[in-house]
């Protein structure tokens, strides 16, 4: 009976932590990824459009990243949006397409990725508690329904504790993985 909300509150966890890995990518770490920019939208047309949708992203070196958008008249509003951006980065424009050039990352610039990196595991783990806060919540209500016993409660609330230790494991392993990626030289 308890199974159904550890399996949701699992669930939950895991998208949790998949919205981590996203954000994660989108980081730079001194080398060019197109992931980096999934987060820019363009006022197209007065519509907020991801730029993945406006163009093709790709990235021919490994320190410069090809915006060839599909619509060339965009190419100022592109420009404005990535200049807008957190990403640091001064757009070229040669009237087709736009090229970034991704410098080598200063320590000073290092260091406040990984402060980035520290909040958002930190935000994650966050949403992992509150899962596991709901789950044992809900866990509690069967108990006070009578649906569970009591001894069902106790081990439906350490195997609960098992799933948040697991993901927030978890977590701390991507953060790990992220602060080594951006402090290597």
């Amino acid at each position: 009976m308890y199974k159904d909300v550890i399996n949701t509150a699992k669930d939950k966890m895991e998208k949790t932590k998949d919205v981590l890995k996203r954000e994660l990518q989108a980081l730079r770490a001194g080398r060019a990824n197109p992931q980096l920019l999934d987060r820019i939208t363009v006022d197209y047309y007065g519509i907020q459009t991801p730029l993945s949708q406006m163009a093709n992203i790709s990235a021919p070196e490994p320190r410069l990243l090809t915006i060839s958008l599909w619509d060339t008249k965009a190419l100022p509003l592109v420009e404005k949006a990535i200049l807008k951006s957190d990403l640091g980065l001064n757009p070229t424009n040669d009237g087709k397409m736009i090229r970034l050039a991704i410098p080598e990352l200063n320590e000073e610039r290092r260091k406040e990725l990984t402060k980035v990196v520290r909040k958002s595991a930190e935000d994650a783990k966050v949403a992992v508690r509150s899962i596991r806060r709901d789950a044992i919540e809900h866990i509690k209500k069967m108990k006070k329904d009578s649906v569970l016993t009591e001894d069902e409660q106790h081990k439906a609330e350490e195997e609960m504790q098992k799933v948040t230790d697991a993901a927030v494991k978890d977590i701390d392993q991507l953060a790990e993985d992220k602060e080594k990626e951006i402090l290597a030289v």
